[in-house]
C-alpha cells in the first residue's frame, strides 16, 4: 500500500474493472432499473466499517506522511478495531446466540456476517502486525530509533533498567498461578498479559501463570541512545524474581477484549445516574469477545483459556506480537525532526478578534450571524468564549446546554459552574450513556449538581446527541436570545484535530426553536413542534426525505438537480434507498461520508449519478453538512445527525439552516474541494475504494489550513 502500488480496499473478495465502458447500441432496449429493494444493492454495514480502518491503516503505509505519523495512523486503526471489536463484534455475538438465522439488510444471515467479519477483523490484526515489522521498524531504525530485546543491551543499560525495573515496576506486580487454591484469575479488558507456562521442580507439577503488565507505567521503556525496550519484554527478562525456585518452561502474551455495551438503559430506575454508575462497573466484567496470543499454545493451555473465557476457537487471533499497537503512540510522544506534521495555530475569526470585549462579541452575532471551521479556526476563541463571555456577563440571565462527550478539564463546564455561582439559571443536559465517556460524564454530573445546575439526562430511551447551546441576555430593548449550533463535541481536546462547523446566531425563529428544545428535553412534553430547526426524533427524517424528494421533482422537470451531503456515516436503508431515487431520476448526488457506507455509486443503472468520497487525513473528518441546490435557491443545513436509523429515529439531533448566502458559500466552496481532492480522497466505485498514490502536492487538509492562515477565513 506504500507509494507506487494502487491503493485499493475491497470490502468483498470481488474484483471490479473500472476500464471506460463502450456505449450500447441504439438499437438495444434501455437497461431495466434494478429493483432498490434487493438486498444485494446495499452494502454490509460491518464490512464497511472495516473498509474505512483499512484507509486508516494505509495512512501508515503512505510515505507521503511524516514517519511518526504513520506510527500514530497504526495506533488509531489497531485502537478502532479493538473498539469494533468490543461493540459490533460483541453485538453481532449476542444476536448470534439469539437468533443465528436472522438476515440484516444486506441479505447475509447473522451466522454469514460474523464469519465474514472475524475473519476481517483477524486479516486485520495480521495486516497490521506486518505494518509494523515490515514497514515502520525498517523506517524508525532509519532514524535511529530503535525497539530492542532487553538482552542485546549493554551492561551499563540492563544496569539502569534492572534499577527501574526493581523500584518502579517490580511493586506492582502480582504473579498468579493457577492451582486448587487460586482459581483462573479475571483478565481484564485490553489489559496485556504474561502467558507463563511454569514447572515446580520438587513435584515436577506444570502450572498456568500469568503476569499482568501495569497499565500504568510505560510500555516502551526508554533505554537511551533512541532505544527502547517493551514493558513485557523487560518483566520477562525477570521472571525469577516473581517466579524464584520456579522453572519458566514456556512463556507468551495474550489480550483480551471484552464487550463495551452497557444494559438497556432505559430500564426503570429511580436514578438514571445510579442506574448508568452500576452498569459501567458491571462493564468491567463484561464477555469475552476476542483472543489475541503469541507463540505457541499447547492443547491443554489453549483449552484453559477458551474455557476461562468462554470463547470458542474461532474467537482466537495468533499473532506475531506486540500485542496492543495502540500503544505505539507512547513510542512517538517525544517527536524527531521532520518526522510530524507542521505545527499548525488555529486562526481567530475576524467576528471575533474584532469584539474586544463581550458587549462587542454580542452585538457582532446579533449583526450577523457568525460560522466557525474547526481545527482551522480556533474552539477556544470562538466556542469557549462564547460561553465563559456569557457566564460572567451580569447581563446574561440564563444558559442552556447538552454536552455528550467532553474532556475532563473542560473550560466549558467550568465556566458553567461559575455562571450558577453568579446566580445565572444554568440548565444542562448531560447524556450518560455516550459509550466510553459514561464515567467522565457521571463526574461532570455530580459536579455541576453540587453547583447548584439544573442537571437533567433527557429521555432514557434516546441518547442526546445533540451539540447546542442558548444564552437569554437582558438587553435595552428586551431580551435577547443567542444560540450556538454545532456539528462537533464541547470537547476541547478534540476540537484540535476532529473537523467540525459550528453557527452562531440570534435569528428569533432558531432560538425560539432551540429554546422549545431545551424545554422538550427537560419538561415532560407529548411532542416538538419547530420552524426553522430540524429535529430528530421529531421531523428530521421527514424534513430531509422531503427535500431531496424536491431536488427529484426538479430533476424530472428538466432542470439541474444536486445534493452535497456531508456525513460520518450512511447506514439508514430507507434514505439508501432514496438516494439511489435521486441518482436515477437525474439528480447529481455527491455524497462524502467518512465511515460507512451501504451505497454502492458507479453501478450501471442503480448509481451512475451518484459519487462517495471518503476524505482520511490528518484531521477526523466529523462536520455534517446537507445542502441542497433547489433550483437555484439552495437550503444548508448543519449539525449533529448522520444518516443513520439511530440518527435519524432513536436519538435527540438538531441541524440548523444557514441562511446567510455568504456563509451558504463559504460551505459549499469547502465541499468542492473535499470532492475536488486527489490527495487524501477516497473515490468508492461500487464496492472498491480507490485513491491514487502518486498525488503530490498539499491535501485538502493543509489548503484549508493555508486558507485559514492567510485570511480571511474559509469558514469566516
Amino acid at each position: 500500500m506504500g507509494t507506487g502500488r494502487t491503493l485499493t480496499i475491497r470490502q468483498y473478495s470481488v474484483d471490479v474493472v473500472n476500464e471506460q465502458r463502450p456505449e450500447a447500441p441504439r438499437d438495444l432496449p434501455a437497461p431495466s432499473i434494478p429493483d432498490l429493494d434487493d438486498v444485494a444493492n446495499y452494502a454490509n454495514r460491518e464490512l464497511s466499517w472495516l473498509d474505512f480502518n483499512d484507509r486508516v491503516l494505509a495512512e501508515a503505509y503512505d510515505e507521503r506522511n511524516p514517519l511518526f505519523e504513520r506510527v500514530h495512523f497504526l495506533a488509531i486503526a489497531s485502537s478502532n478495531l479493538d473498539e469494533f471489536y468490543s461493540k459490533r463484534v460483541a453485538w453481532l455475538g449476542r444476536v448470534l446466540r439469539a437468533n443465528p438465522a436472522h438476515r440484516t439488510v444486506d441479505g447475509l444471515t447473522v451466522a454469514e456476517q460474523a464469519a465474514l467479519v472475524i475473519a476481517r477483523g483477524a486479516a486485520a490484526r495480521i495486516q497490521m502486525e506486518d505494518c509494523w515489522h515490515r514497514t515502520l521498524i525498517p523506517a524508525l531504525e532509519s532514524r535511529g530509533v530503535r525497539i530492542v530485546p532487553f538482552e542485546s543491551l549493554d551492561a551499563a543499560a540492563k544496569a539502569r533498567l534492572n534499577e527501574y525495573f526493581m523500584t518502579a515496576v517490580y511493586p506492582v506486580l502480582t504473579p498468579l498461578v493457577v492451582d486448587p487454591a487460586h482459581p483462573f484469575p479475571f483478565i481484564s479488558a485490553n489489559s496485556l498479559s504474561l502467558a507463563l507456562h511454569v514447572r515446580d521442580p520438587r513435584s515436577g507439577t506444570d502450572r498456568f501463570a500469568r503476569v499482568k503488565v501495569p497499565q500504568n507505567r510505560p510500555r516502551f521503556v526508554d533505554a537511551g541512545e533512541q532505544r527502547f525496550v517493551l514493558l513485557e519484554d523487560l518483566i520477562g527478562a525477570h521472571l525469577e524474581v516473581l517466579f524464584p525456585g520456579v522453572t519458566i518452561v514456556e512463556r507468551s502474551m495474550l489480550r483480551v477484549l471484552r464487550s463495551i455495551e452497557l444494559g438497556a438503559p432505559g430500564e426503570a430506575a429511580d436514578d438514571l445516574l445510579e442506574l448508568i454508575e452500576r452498569e459501567v462497573r458491571r462493564r468491567r466484567l463484561a464477555d469475552a469477545v476476542n483472543l489475541e496470543v503469541t507463540g505457541v499454545q499447547t492443547t491443554d493451555r489453549e483449552e484453559l483459556l477458551l474455557e476461562e473465557l468462554d470463547l470458542t476457537r474461532q474467537d482466537v487471533v495468533e499473532c506475531r506480537g506486540p500485542l496492543g499497537l495502540a500503544d505505539l503512540h507512547q513510542l512517538v510522544a517525544q517527536p524527531l525532526p521532520g518526522t510530524t506534521f507542521e505545527p499548525f495555530t488555529p486562526v481567530v475569526p475576524a467576528s471575533f478578534a474584532n469584539a474586544t470585549d463581550r458587549a462587542l462579541l454580542f452585538t457582532s452575532i446579533q449583526a450577523d450571524d457568525v460560522l466557525v471551521h474547526h481545527p482551522y479556526e480556533s474552539f477556544d476563541a470562538t466556542v469557549a468564549r462564547f460561553i465563559e463571555e456569557a457566564s460572567r456577563d451580569p447581563q446574561v440571565l440564563a444558559i442552556k446546554h447538552t454536552t455528550y462527550r467532553t474532556s475532563p478539564d473542560s473550560p466549558i463546564l467550568e465556566a458553567l459552574i461559575e455562571a450558577s455561582t453568579r446566580g445565572k439559571q444554568v440548565a444542562v443536559l448531560v447524556e450518560l450513556t455516550a459509550r466510553l465517556d459514561e464515567e467522565n460524564n457521571i463526574e461532570w454530573a455530580r459536579r455541576l449538581e453540587e453547583a447548584g445546575i439544573h442537571v437533567g439526562y433527557g429521555d432514557p430511551a434516546r441518547k442526546i446527541h445533540s451539540k447546542i447551546t442558548l444564552v437569554v441576555r437582558e438587553e435595552i430593548d428586551g431580551v435577547v436570545m443567542y444560540a450556538h449550533i454545532g456539528t462537533g463535541n464541547y470537547n476541547s481536546r478534540t476540537a484540535r484535530v476532529y473537523t467540525d462547523l459550528g453557527l452562531f446566531t440570534a435569528d428569533p425563529i432558531i432560538c425560539g426553536d432551540l429554546l422549545r428544545v431545551f424545554n422538550y428535553l427537560t419538561g415532560l412534553s407529548a411532542g416538538l413542534d419547530t420552524h426553522e430547526l430540524l429535529v430528530a426524533p421529531a421531523n428530521l427524517r421527514t424534513s430531509l426525505e422531503r427535500r431531496v424528494e424536491r431536488e427529484i421533482a426538479i430533476a424530472q422537470s428538466g432542470k439541474p438537480a444536486r445534493l452535497v451531503l456531508k456525513m460520518n456515516a450512511l447506514e439508514d436503508l430507507d434514505f439508501t434507498r432514496l438516494l439511489y431515487r435521486a441518482g436515477q431520476a437525474g439528480v447529481k448526488v455527491d455524497l462524502i461520508v467518512r465511515g460507512i457506507c451501504r451505497l454502492r455509486p458507479g453501478v450501471p443503472g442503480l448509481s451512475e449519478n451518484v459519487r462517495v468520497v471518503s476524505v482520511i487525513g490528518r484531521f477526523l473528518e466529523h462536520s455534517r453538512v446537507f445542502y441542497f441546490q433547489n433550483d437555484g435557491a439552495p437550503e444548508v443545513f448543519i449539525g449533529s445527525a448522520d444518516l443513520m436509523k439511530r440518527n435519524l429515529d432513536e436519538r435527540i439531533e438538531v441541524l440548523t439552516p444557514v441562511h446567510r448566502p455568504a456563509l451558504q458559500h463559504t460551505l459549499l466552496t469547502m465541499l468542492e474541494m473535499l470532492l475536488a481532492d486527489r490527495r487524501q480522497a477516497w473515490d468508492l466505485h461500487d464496492r472498491v475504494w480507490l485513491r491514487d498514490p502518486e498525488a503530490s502536492g498539499p491535501g485538502v487538509h493543509a489548503r484549508l489550513m493555508a486558507a485559514a492562515s492567510a485570511g480571511p477565513s474559509v469558514a469566516s
